[in-house]
């Protein structure tokens, strides 16, 4: 599979592991109730950990672990769900993670550029072939108003 990140198609290297499967080898992304269950398991793992936030998920309850963590996933559910703002906000802003922070799921095209001034910068849409149009938006406009993260 190809995700967008830093305005380019790459490969993906992270495997999303379920509640209830077996760790896999490699980089592994848990949803945000494992990793509060798991978390000493998941800081043995070889290799790297990333954390599923769902809308409902509070940055907050994981500040304090941000710096063992590699990837926050944000999963978006219904596109006129604007949570995902916010704790892409929250991450870069008032807990200054520096990691990569990934939209997935279903958001729209058309949201792609201002995720970015929130501070997303790696963007996995519900349909691959979405990929080339979503990185497209990316570029649409040149000049920005508002103060940003970027």
């Amino acid at each position: 599979m190809q995700i967008i990140k830093d305005k380019q198609i790459i490969d993906d290297n992270w495997n999303y592991v379920a509640d209830e499967a077996e760790l896999v080898a490699g980089n592994v992304s848990v949803s945000f109730p494992r990793w509060q269950k798991d978390k000493a398991d998941l800081l043995a793992h070889n290799g790297k950990v990333g954390v599923r936030l769902g809308a409902v998920d509070c940055v907050e309850d994981i500040a304090a672990d941000l710096s063992t963590i590699d990837l926050i996933e944000l999963a978006v559910v219904d596109f006129a769900d604007g949570r995902l703002f916010s704790q892409a906000w929250y991450l870069r802003n008032r807990f200054a993670f520096l990691g990569e922070i990934r939209a997935i799921g279903h958001f729209m095209p058309d949201q792609v550029f201002y995720l970015t001034r929130v501070g997303v910068n790696a963007f996995a849409p519900e349909n691959n072939d979405y990929l080339p149009f979503v990185l497209s938006n990316l570029n649409d406009f040149s000049v920005k108003y508002q103060k940003s993260v970027n």
